[in-house]
């Protein structure tokens, strides 16, 4: 089972959840970040972490997941593959840069490039938009779904 789990103030990283999630099929679980647990991690073969970045950071609701987490799962989860999606308004690799080091430590296994989506939100007014994600990138996040799941069901990753 692949779990994408995912947090969002604006709707980007929910739209891009769900769309991975559409493109993964019946064999994933998209978890809100503020109802992940321990057992759901375990449960998972590999992981779809997807978020906002807000202040150069990843969004506080996936920080904690993160926390919550961290230490039931250490040592019971490495070598599983995961995966990327950040939500930015300009860059985004501050976000990246946090759950990267954050899952170097459960020894997870990166299995495609971090995808970053920038929304280009600059104004306090574009901040605090719902945000509308182009359908090309939600293209490319069903791919994203479509081949993790895959490669979980022939055992690649």
């Amino acid at each position: 089972m692949l779990a994408i789990i995912w947090h969002s103030r604006t709707g980007a990283a929910r739209a891009m959840a769900q769309a991975i999630h559409e493109g993964a099929g019946s064999e994933a679980r998209l978890i809100a970040a503020v109802d992940a647990a321990a057992d759901d991690l375990l449960e998972a073969q590999g992981y779809v972490f997807v978020c906002p970045e807000n202040l150069a950071s990843m969004s506080g609701q996936m920080k904690e997941m993160f926390d919550r987490c961290y230490y039931p799962v250490l040592g019971r989860i490495e070598g599983r593959p995961y995966a990327t999606a950040i939500a930015a308004g300009s860059d985004g690799s501050g976000a990246q840069a946090q759950i990267d080091r954050i899952v170097t430590g459960w020894r997870l296994k990166r299995i495609t490039e971090p995808m970053i989506v920038n929304m280009g939100a600059q104004t306090l007014e574009e901040i605090m938009a719902e945000k509308t994600v182009p359908e090309g990138i939600l293209d490319e996040c069903r791919n994203l779904g479509a081949a993790f799941s895959e490669g979980l069901s022939l055992g690649i990753f």
